[in-house]
């Protein structure tokens, strides 16, 4: 599974036992209201290491993509026949400025990132 379906589950759970407490609360059920309380705490707990290790992830290819010695913004016409552009340049990583990773390297066009200068 991955971590963003791992988190976003943890979360609907955060919400069903949150709902289960409130109703515990009304009904005035200690013993419901300590198990989902510490139920809450677990979760909440899980949840943030996922965070952690989602932005552990990122912050890696971020560093990789940097690391590599070429890149540049990749033209209009290239942007049209990627498939070309990909094939006859290996290991080439383009990144569009709307994605998580192109926000993480705050990039203002599609730029593309290579081994060799292309």
């Amino acid at each position: 599974m991955s971590l963003k379906k791992e988190l976003q589950n943890l979360h609907n759970r955060i919400d069903t036992c949150k709902r289960k407490l409130d109703a515990a609360k009304g009904r005035g059920d200690q013993e419901m209201i300590s198990k989902f309380t510490d139920e809450i705490e677990k979760l909440t707990k899980k949840a943030s290491s996922v965070k952690h290790k989602q932005q552990y992830d990122m912050n890696k290819e971020r560093k990789s993509l940097q690391d590599m010695p070429f890149s540049r913004e990749i033209t209009k016409a290239e942007q049209a026949d990627m498939g070309k552009l990909k094939k006859s340049v290996k290991g080439l990583v383009v990144v569009h400025p709307m994605t998580k990773l192109g926000k993480e390297l705050r990039l203002e066009v599609m730029t593309g990132y290579a081994p060799k200068k292309f």
